[in-house]
């Protein structure tokens, strides 16, 4: 077998998402990094920070020096907008470098990609996200992000996902093939809403106390919650410069919950278009996926929602931040090459 051909590519899985990325390689590498992609604003930026570009982490950690991108606003890549297309080319090749797959790494090997992404920016934007993808992998298949953990999940057959990211909610229901459009169905009522949502109502209890949009969503994600909280949850910010603790307990519930009704919403409307026989089967295997996927208590409130149409079964993930790039990457391995030839197109 010659070095480089099909059967000994390096395989990836890629989760493309709008707050965090990650990847998952056949080389044991896995990396998550922030969806953030930063150019130095000024000339006294660039002479601080010594760096064309910044992604992740870091560009969020130095953000009032850059020109400051999020590429993927609610599951989609702004097209036109040259530096937001960039941005999503600069997070693709970061997240290779970082997996050892990108092309200057590889020693002449080549790279099979599966990357899965918001389904609107499935219907959308593929051909832009091919063209970011161009000469930085040999073969490329990109699918929604919750058929991706569906099958790394092995939950093919009469079950459904339910993928809440930052930009969007996504929705497939699965039946032993590809999904089609009328399987799948895509809320913008998501995890940056619901920081919105929360923002807001913490500012109207709190009109005095300062903070930013990115710490609500580092409270969200330390300690979101629906139904009774498991303790009083506080926060320490400025007010008139002086650190004080304030009581958020009470927002964040009202905040967390109000992503229920869209949700519970959409699920029932695909499960009424599951064939009749089969709709228990579904009902009972509905998997909670994405990052608001942790917030506490959101599966089993969905399981009790489901006692409204005879009962079912809402699982999490173990997994939330890697279930997509995981999934993409059983895809890579197993797709034979005519699915490559078939998909890729």
């Amino acid at each position: 077998m010659s070095k480089g051909s099909p059967q000994e590519a390096l395989k990836v899985g890629i989760d493309l998402g709008t707050s965090r990325s990650s990847i998952t390689a056949s080389n044991g590498e896995r990396h998550v990094v922030e969806s953030y992609v930063g150019w130095p604003a000024d000339m006294v930026a660039r002479k601080v920070l010594k760096r064309e570009v910044l992604v992740g982490r870091d560009a969020l950690d130095n953000r009032t020096m850059l020109d400051l991108h999020r590429p993927l606003e609610e599951g989609l890549i702004k097209e036109g907008s040259s530096r937001d297309e960039a941005a999503v080319r600069e997070l693709l090749r970061h997240l290779l470098v970082l997996a050892g797959a990108a092309p200057e790494s590889r020693n002449g090997g080549k790279v099979r990609a599966v990357v899965g992404v918001p389904a609107a920016s499935l219907r959308v934007n593929k051909q832009s996200l091919r063209k970011a993808m161009s000469d930085l992998v040999d073969s490329l298949i990109i699918v929604s992000e919750p058929f991706a953990v569906a099958y790394g999940l092995e939950a093919l057959l009469h079950s459904m996902i339910i993928d809440i990211g930052a930009g969007t909610a996504d929705f497939c229901v699965m039946r032993g093939r590809l999904p089609t459009e009328e399987d799948q169905r895509t809320l913008t009522t998501a995890g940056d809403w619901l920081d919105e949502q929360l923002e807001t109502m913490i500012r109207e209890r709190h009109p005095e106390a300062s903070f930013s949009v990115h710490m609500v969503r580092g409270w969200k994600e330390a300690a979101s919650f629906v139904g009774d909280p498991p303790k009083p949850l506080k926060v320490t910010v400025p007010v008139s410069g002086r650190p004080t603790e304030i009581d958020i307990t009470e927002p964040m519930r009202q905040a967390c919950e109000a992503l229920l009704p869209p949700v519970v919403e959409t699920m029932f409307d695909l499960l009424s278009r599951v064939d009749p026989e089969y709709q228990e089967r579904v009902r009972h295997s509905v998997i909670l996926a994405g990052g608001s996927a942790l917030i506490r208590g959101l599966d089993k409130r969905l399981e009790a929602e489901l006692g409204q149409l005879g009962g079912g079964k809402v699982r999490r993930v173990d997994d939330p931040v890697f279930a997509g790039s995981d999934g993409g990457l059983s895809i890579a391995v197993e797709a034979p090459d005519e699915d490559w030839d078939r998909l890729s197109g």
